[in-house]
């Protein structure tokens, strides 16, 4: 009846190119929605991965290990568009999640079922974050730098989950 793709499309296929290069085709899902929390959460963080990945790697322990790289972020921009479609490609070539402020998230993986996975976790965390940061201003305790580097050299924990975290992340508050 008319019907047209998503305005996202050029999204989409851009960020299917860069990770069939990238991953050597081994990601052949791209999955994009607009989860509350994290879209809530581009209203209090500023748009820096660094400031993001951390913020969110903080709110579960599992989230150094299903996302190492990290999170991507694009600052507000007219969503469906050939811009936003470049500028989200290019983090997809370092990261499997980019959020879209103000609008959305885009996940990729090998499966639907690991980037469903990836994309739940990531909007999990944001909800621990945004209940957190509504109870006090300050974190009272969190996952700190040295914690951080304990889950790559914990022989117990790195047999399982052996993963390298760019230091980056792992800057003192």
């Amino acid at each position: 009846n008319g019907g047209h793709p998503t305005s996202e499309f050029p999204s989409h296929l851009m960020n299917h190119a860069v990770k069939k290069r990238v991953t050597n085709g081994t990601h052949r899902v791209i999955y994009h929605a607009h989860p509350m929390n994290v879209i809530a959460l581009t209203f209090i963080l500023p748009p820096d991965q660094v400031i993001w990945t951390r913020e969110i790697w903080e709110s579960m322990t599992e989230c150094p290990v299903i996302f190492p790289a990290g999170i991507g972020v694009v600052p507000w921009m007219v969503p469906g568009g050939e811009q936003i479609a470049i500028r989200t490609s290019r983090l997809m070539e370092e990261y499997d999640v980019a959020v879209w402020y103000h609008h959305g998230m885009f996940a990729s993986g090998d499966t639907f079922d690991n980037t469903f996975g990836l994309f739940h976790t990531v909007e999990k965390a944001a909800g621990i974050l945004i209940k957190v940061l509504s109870c006090v201003p300050k974190k009272a305790q969190t996952i700190t730098p040295d914690n951080f580097r304990e889950l790559m050299t914990d022989p117990n924990f790195s047999s399982m989950f052996p993963i390298e975290l760019p230091e980056k992340y792992l800057y003192e508050k």
